[in-house]
């Protein structure tokens, strides 16, 4: 089994449940988006929210992905910037204590954070100030923080840098790594379409995207979409929520069925997925079965608040793991 390296921008995640979706129209932010905020309007939502039930964990796309694929065994490691402050060290410590090797850069002016704010359909929508996260430069970027590692997983999230983003995905494939993209979120794709549709071309050997960002991404929806995104990269997958996920490569297409489960809080679900999917792939077991442990994690996140599993079900994932 070879080892993954992550990266992205390193947040501490701040999960508020809402009672209702008013809050998000009074900030007018759209519902399901990640919408990036400065640190005056991060403020001015966490003070709005202040006497409502909250958790904070370490997050972040690509550092999610992560974590996941350390449960279940994967040598891993992670690439953010962080700061030197109360959230950094949340950070920091989150990798350590789940064998994650953290491959961090430190500057101010403070972590970032991301508030997810969950309505009562389970749908979460974040306001992200990325803080130090967005300091993280391409000159960082040197071969020497892929050594040992066979595949490299990204976030769509880190676009706001082209220079960083690029720079990332050419030294991962020049030290032979394996590449998979996470496109993030349909505004992002929205917004840098034309970038990423070149950086897929080039260098990306498995993306991922739900229904919205492949439709932003190609045009077209789901079925035929996963066909287009495969025109451009070895595997492409689509994810369909409640009905799974199609998965594309060498010419044919394999649908998966979600799992049963108990909706609380989609948080964390796609980037599950891929922890289970790259975990397959890694094992070189079939596109299918690689789609089977995807929507295994996926369905098994989205049952409590918050992008990461709990310990206590983990045992349970792997034996059934085992099985698929």
């Amino acid at each position: 089994m070879g080892g993954i390296i992550g990266m992205g921008n390193a947040l501490v995640d701040i999960l508020v449940t809402l009672d209702n979706e008013d809050f998000l129209n009074d900030l007018g932010i759209a519902k399901g988006s990640m919408q990036l905020v400065d640190l005056s309007f991060s403020n001015r939502v966490l003070g709005k929210v202040i006497e409502l039930p909250q958790t904070v964990v370490s997050g972040g796309s690509a550092s999610n992905t992560i974590h996941g694929l350390s449960k279940m065994g994967v040598t891993s490691a992670f690439i953010g910037k962080i700061s030197d402050d109360q959230y950094g060290s949340i950070f920091r410590q989150d990798l350590e204590k789940n064998g994650i090797t953290p491959k961090l850069f430190s500057e101010p002016p403070c972590t970032g954070r991301a508030v997810a704010l969950i309505t009562p359909d389970s749908e979460r929508t974040f306001a992200t100030y990325l803080g130090s996260a967005v300091n993280l430069c391409a000159d960082e970027i040197t071969g020497e923080l892929f050594k040992g590692y066979d595949l490299f997983h990204i976030e769509g999230y880190l676009v706001q840098n082209h220079e960083l983003l690029e720079k990332a995905l050419f030294t991962a494939k020049q030290e032979g790594l394996t590449v998979s993209l996470d496109l993030a979120s349909f505004n992002i794709v929205e917004e840098n379409l034309e970038f990423l549709q070149k950086v897929t071309g080039k260098f990306v050997d498995i993306l991922f995207a739900n229904e919205e960002e492949a439709s932003v991404f190609t045009g077209l929806k789901a079925e035929e979409a996963v066909v287009a995104m495969g025109q451009k990269c070895p595997v492409s997958i689509v994810k369909t929520g409640a009905e799974g996920s199609l998965v594309f490569s060498g010419g044919n297409t394999v649908k998966v069925s979600s799992i049963k489960a108990l909706p609380v809080d989609t948080t964390g679900a796609g980037d599950l997925y891929a922890s289970g999917f790259l975990f397959g792939m890694i094992n070189d077991l079939s596109f299918e079965k690689c789609g089977m442990i995807g929507s295994l994690l996926a369905g098994r996140v989205i049952e409590q608040v918050g992008a990461k599993i709990p310990e206590q079900k983990w045992d349970d994932i792997l034996k059934a793991v085992r099985g698929i």
